[in-house]
């Protein structure tokens, strides 16, 4: 039988799993096995790592607007605040809420005290 010669094909293919890795350290990016390996799980890590992104972030904005509410000097928690706003339709969500807690807290202040004073108001006839 004649001898094949196997030539470009498999070089495309290990090419192209190469340039995926070119900028791994060591044999990470030079031997072919280790390439395979170390692409496979440099996809799994950032299929994860995108929804724990996600996760990361929304307690981050949670974190700064609970931090300058409870700053505001009224008794008032995270909780309570996001509550009141879903109670009276204020469709403002977390990223939102954060940047205005950085960027403009008299903004934020100015949000919490009339949610705080709607509910007040809502709430004294009932306990006459």
């Amino acid at each position: 039988m004649t001898r094949v010669k196997r030539g470009y094909i498999a070089r495309k293919r290990r090419k192209k799993i190469r340039l995926f890795v070119s900028t791994f350290r060591g044999a990470h990016s030079r031997l072919t096995r280790t390439i395979a390996q170390q692409k496979i799980r440099a996809l799994v890590s950032v299929h994860r790592d995108r929804d724990r992104k996600k996760r990361d972030f929304r307690r981050l904005w949670i974190t700064r607007i609970n931090a300058v509410i409870r700053e505001n000097g009224v008794y008032y928690n995270y909780s309570k605040f996001i509550h009141d706003l879903h109670k009276r339709q204020l469709l403002l969500n977390r990223k939102i809420l954060a940047q205005l807690a950085i960027i403009n807290r008299n903004c934020l202040y100015m949000i919490s005290n009339e949610v705080i004073k709607k509910e007040d108001w809502k709430e004294s006839p009932k306990m006459i």
